[in-house]
């Protein structure tokens, strides 16, 4: 035990002035290994990034990029490599009107038509990165560029057009020569980006009563087509139904007329065969003709019965006397009845020629 110098007579503790500086020393470890770990855990936090499958990384060393586009963990170095993040994506931006309210824009929607007509458009356009390096370094900000671009343009173009063009139909030709000048313009301007599409969203007249009567206009033209649509559809589908039915006429003709040439060709050919026979046996012939005849018209006379006076008292057909009909009485012809044909037919006379 030792006295402290100065100190009166307070005792000299060694060991404890050991413990102290024991104490102090795990202290001043713990604390750094705990600013180690930060550190560390900061390092590796900063030397990892997850790269998504829309988006590209662009890993800059020393100046010198480099793009990365395979989805998922990378490493990088930490305060030696800088990352950016680029889409790949299709983004897209408003023209002529504002995104939130949906409302023209004056500065950018106000334009004069070929015709000196004043017309209000609004457009959207599309575009993506196609080259990440050039898209970040080849220019400040590239979507700006083409913003400014694609204003140019709308305005150099619609001013070719009248204003009936424009609102009504000469939409999609003004969007077609819009952006074949805006993708030969950023071709050549090689900033890493490109226009996808261009769209007129709307376009209309500044003042309601404008507006109204390019509306009926519209609303006629529509009509119009309408009525041509369903024309053609009606000439579509008669033409073929008339084609049909002159090709069923024109077939129908040609049967009956084959089938007449054949009737007519058996009927020469009967003819002849009646003619070689006639010349054979002409009595005979003669005779076989007229009862032939006499079969086909007695089937079809009529007779008329007459009273003694000579009043008619019916008409009646033949067959009603030969097929053995008793609707004639016999009193009818026992009172004294005639039966006269209505015409006279004689057998032919013996032909005595051989």
């Amino acid at each position: 035990m030792f006295k402290r110098p100065g100190k009166g007579d307070e005792p000299f503790d060694a060991t404890k002035l050991q413990e102290g500086y024991k104490k102090n020393a795990f202290i001043g470890t713990v604390i750094g290994g705990f600013i180690i770990a930060v550190a560390a855990g900061i390092l590796i936090l900063g030397s990892l990034y997850s790269l998504k499958e829309n988006e590209y990384a662009v890993i800059t060393t020393f100046g010198t990029p480099s793009v990365v586009e395979e989805p998922g963990m990378h490493m990088k170095i930490p305060f030696v490599q800088r990352l950016n993040i680029v889409p790949k994506t299709i983004n897209g931006f408003m023209i002529g009107s504002d995104e939130e309210t949906g409302e023209y824009l004056a500065s950018e929607s106000f334009m004069i038509t070929r015709d000196y007509n004043f017309v209000n458009v609004d457009f959207y356009v599309e575009y993506r990165v196609t080259d990440p390096t050039k898209y970040l370094y080849a220019s400040e900000n590239p979507v700006d560029i083409l913003k400014n671009l694609t204003q140019s343009y709308i305005r150099d173009t619609i001013g070719l057009y009248d204003v009936d063009s424009v609102i009504t139909t000469g939409k999609s030709e003004i969007q077609a020569a819009i952006k074949e000048k805006i993708i030969t313009r950023l071709d050549a301007e090689d900033i890493g980006i490109q226009l996808v599409n261009i769209t007129i969203q709307d376009a209309e007249p500044p003042t309601s009563e404008v507006i109204n009567a390019f509306k009926n206009v519209e609303n006629a033209k529509q009509g119009k087509e309408t009525s041509i649509n369903k024309a053609n559809q009606k000439r579509n589908e008669d033409i073929p139904a008339a084609r049909a039915a002159a090709d069923e006429t024109l077939k129908t003709a040609q049967a009956t007329a084959e089938e007449r040439i054949n009737q007519a060709k058996g009927q020469v050919a009967r003819l002849n065969e009646l003619y070689n026979e006639y010349k054979k046996y002409p009595l005979i012939t003669k005779q076989r003709m007229f009862y032939e005849t006499m079969e086909q018209i007695i089937p079809d006379m009529k007779v008329i019965i007459e009273k003694s006076d000579g009043t008619t008292q019916t008409v009646l057909p033949l067959e009603s006397f030969t097929g053995g009909d008793d609707s004639i009485s016999n009193d009818s012809i026992t009172n004294g009845s005639q039966v006269t044909p209505t015409s006279e037919e004689k057998l032919p006379e013996e032909d005595t020629e051989e």
